[in-house]
């Protein structure tokens, strides 16, 4: 029996190809993203969530590491990058970043992402990875978005493939998923010309995901994309997973305009339109098995909301990460284990600690 919830929505077709495993369709998912029926998405996307993961919600013991705010791409959309020279532009030696890594308890996961640094050679990113392998022998290195990776190959000369299986001898485990933004030439056009392209970002995470190397998949939203683009983005997502398998999570990331070149243009997302765009999310990527509440961009209580919207991951404690603070966007600095499994627990889920892999720990 369809739920009245649903019925009243008109979205009693989209229930029955969810309810048949059925695949939905580019018309299914613009129906869904112009829905004012916030509660019945939530029914549809929960019913997913529900049917991959039953009540359990992943959390990581985790530590951010942004190796560098120099930037040669300059994204309009970007309140992190410094240009060389800048007086707050800063490198961190392989040295500083097992210091700063070592402050506090020991992470299961360590995420490394920074600019796209002129001036650092090849070799640094070798060192890096293998300084921070050695000091924590144990964690997980999710390291380099496709953008960073694309950059490793131009400065070494050398094919993906080749810098891929370096990195990982050098200690990398995955990649993070950032970097994507929004899959539309139009917006790359004005927002980041100079950042590798959608075919590129998918032809990098492809390559990566047939050497062994799984990867996360994100979209920026929230800045100057059409709902048509947001949905066309998720889709081809999609058609990339069918081919390798290889995306481990979905992260949706809600722009932060503060102190970037669009702050006055746009305004920041509401609750209502995060949420939609998770369920969305969730009911879109059949192939994609975890959707992750980003605490770090949605705020502690909206991604505690966010787990009633198809999200199964809350990510992790997230000790330092300077991206979303330079655009004001970050309300915590840190959650602990015991923080983390309150939110959960208290939203009626039931925590599960990972480690990158999503296997429970």
């Amino acid at each position: 029996m369809i739920p009245e919830t649903i019925r009243r929505a008109g979205l009693s077709d989209i229930y029955e190809k969810i309810e048949a495993g059925e695949r939905l369709s580019r018309e299914d998912g613009l129906r869904l993203l112009s829905s004012p029926d916030l509660l019945a998405l939530g029914v549809l996307a929960r019913r997913v969530r529900e049917r991959l993961h039953g009540r359990k919600t992943y959390y990581v013991l985790n530590r951010h590491l942004n190796y560098t705010n120099v930037c040669e791409n300059r994204c309009r959309f970007c309140a992190y990058w410094r240009p060389p020279g800048d007086s707050r532009a800063y490198v961190l030696s392989p040295e500083e970043a097992v210091r700063k890594l070592s402050e506090g308890p020991p992470p299961r996961e360590i995420h490394i992402v920074g600019g796209v640094h002129p001036e650092l050679p090849y070799s640094y990113y070798l060192e890096l990875l293998s300084a921070v392998k050695e000091a924590f022998p144990e964690a997980h290195i999710k390291a380099f978005t496709c953008v960073e990776i694309d950059h490793l190959a131009r400065i070494s000369g050398k094919s993906v493939e080749e810098v891929l299986r370096e990195l990982k001898a050098a200690g990398l485990s995955c990649l993070p998923g950032g970097g994507a933004e929004v899959f539309s030439p139009r917006l790359r056009e004005r927002l980041f010309p100079r950042k590798i392209s959608a075919e590129r970002w998918l032809e990098i995470a492809c390559t990566a995901h047939r050497l062994g190397i799984p990867t996360n998949a994100t979209m920026l939203y929230g800045h100057l994309e059409t709902p048509e683009e947001r949905v066309d983005h998720l889709l081809r997502l999609r058609e990339a997973q069918d081919r390798t398998r290889g995306f481990l999570c979905f992260v949706p990331l809600p722009f932060q305009p503060r102190n970037t070149p669009l702050e006055g243009e746009v305004e920041p997302t509401t609750g209502f339109e995060d949420l939609r765009l998770m369920a969305v999310a969730r009911l879109l990527l059949d192939n994609i098995p975890h959707l992750k509440a980003y605490w770090v961009f949605l705020g502690v209580k909206l991604a505690q909301l966010a787990l009633h919207f198809g999200a199964d991951d809350l990510h992790g404690t997230v000790i330092e990460e300077r991206i979303s603070e330079a655009s004001g966007g970050r309300e915590a600095e840190a959650l602990s284990r015991a923080e983390i499994e309150r939110l959960i627990r208290a939203a009626g889920f039931e925590p599960v600690e990972r480690d990158a892999f999503y296997r429970p720990v």
